[in-house]
């Protein structure tokens, strides 16, 4: 893909999907940075430690980072057996701490890639509660918002949830700001080290029926093209879009042709 001299932040490098996209950009010709609490495996350039449930640790990693970048891919997370706190934390206000904090540290045609997931099916049924959520301006304040506000049902759902809202409700706003882009890919099911934990979180035969709908879960190689896709200059006129990449699944519900899964 045409990825070639760009400069890439991925987060969540270390393992899964991120490790997966991180060595798709860097085989097609970009320089890869890893931000993540690990370290990467992946021939990236540099590695610089985040922790995304902490305001000050993105600061610290974003001020390392420096400037002039031309893709971050949002791709860390946590599954939602981990403390709810802590995965809205991770999966929402950290990822749009992060995002933020690097509008202006991007290059002028820059693009955001936020990995979010199927999970996050049902935000049409909750756009007004994330619609307010996306009233607050600060990790603190999206904190408070989620202890006052706690939305019923897995927390993984509803960050999930937000990050897709997040993704369309901005694409004016970051075209306004440089021409920057931000679209999401949204994954079913991969096999990765954290299924099992998503297993336990979202019930396994639910898993099992996906699985069996398709034949086979995701590997990380399945969902690495599309975020190197969002990521490269090919897919310049696409912005604020969230799109499946979950090999059918969510087309087979939208039709009614299976049940939407109880997750």
């Amino acid at each position: 893909m045409d990825v070639a001299g760009l400069r890439c932040l991925v987060t969540g490098a270390a393992s899964g999907i991120g490790d997966a996209v991180a060595r798709a950009l860097i085989a097609d010709g970009a320089e890869v940075v890893s931000l993540d609490r690990n370290k990467p495996t992946a021939d990236v350039a540099s590695h610089i430690e985040i922790d995304l449930a902490d305001p000050a640790a993105i600061d610290a990693a974003v001020a390392e980072a420096g400037s002039g970048w031309d893709v971050l891919a949002n791709v860390a997370g946590v599954p939602g057996n981990a403390p709810s706190e802590t995965v809205f934390r991770v999966n929402f206000l950290g990822l749009r701490h992060l995002t933020e904090s690097l509008f202006e540290r991007m290059n002028p045609g820059g693009s955001i890639v936020n990995v979010a997931s199927i999970a996050g099916f049902g935000w049409p049924q909750r756009l007004e509660t994330v619609r307010d959520l996306l009233t607050t301006e600060t990790f603190d304040e999206g904190l408070a918002w989620f202890r006052e506000h706690r939305p019923e049902g897995n927390a993984y759902n509803f960050s999930k949830e937000a990050v897709v809202v997040y993704t369309m409700a901005m694409g004016g706003a970051v075209r306004e700001m440089n021409e920057l882009r931000i679209n999401a890919v949204m994954p079913g099911p991969v096999e990765t080290p954290i299924l099992a934990d998503f297993e336990e979180s979202m019930g396994k035969q639910t898993l099992d029926g996906v699985r069996a709908f398709l034949g086979r879960h995701a590997t990380a190689a399945d969902i690495a093209p599309a975020v190197e896709f969002l990521a490269s200059r090919s897919s310049g006129w696409i912005n604020g879009v969230a799109f499946p990449a979950d090999g059918g699944i969510t087309g087979a519900v939208m039709a009614g042709l299976v049940p939407p899964p109880e997750i």
